[in-house]
């Protein structure tokens, strides 16, 4: 059977007691230190959605993470939290120069922190819809779901910038 192709449910995913995550399909042994990952994140974030093995190769692709049963689907989304960082930015407290590259203080849904904007063009905007990326200087991708949805003085520091 093709892996790509293998069935939803016939598979066990787990985390062992070193903190690395187990697969094993109902046809093999268990793999160890397999990574989560979501083929479309931004355009369809629960679907499309690989297991891979330490090897690199896909062991099981799950087309709907809906379809999974609570367990799995629940392991599978713990799996895909720890692989993506993404803060989510609530507010724009400062920015220091409207000019790049700038520090800006910002509080997020993980706390306080500040983010190095290196050029204009690490803040991306996503083709329909209201959302940013932004992108620090040390690789963070900081999401903002809808401009929109912020405080007056954060979309003011973000005018600057779009």
């Amino acid at each position: 059977m093709n892996t790509s192709t293998q069935a939803e449910a016939d598979f066990h995913l787990h985390c062992d007691d070193q903190g690395r995550w187990v697969c094993q399909r109902a046809d093999g042994e268990p793999q160890v230190g397999v990574q989560v990952v979501r083929a479309f994140p931004l355009s369809a974030p629960r679907e499309a959605i690989s297991i891979i093995g330490p090897d690199g190769h896909e062991l099981v692709f799950v087309g709907r993470l809906d379809a999974l049963d609570g367990r799995q689907r629940t392991a599978l989304e713990q799996a895909l939290m720890e692989r993506e960082f993404s803060p989510v930015v609530l507010r724009i407290r400062e920015v220091s120069t409207f000019a790049t590259p700038s520090t800006w203080q910002v509080d997020t849904d993980r706390g306080p922190t500040e983010l190095v904007l290196k050029v204009e063009e690490d803040i991306r905007r996503l083709p329909g819809q209201r959302r940013l990326l932004i992108t620090s200087a040390h690789g963070v991708v900081f999401d903002i779901p809808d401009r929109n949805a912020l405080d007056r003085a954060s979309r003011r520091f973000l005018e600057r910038f779009l």
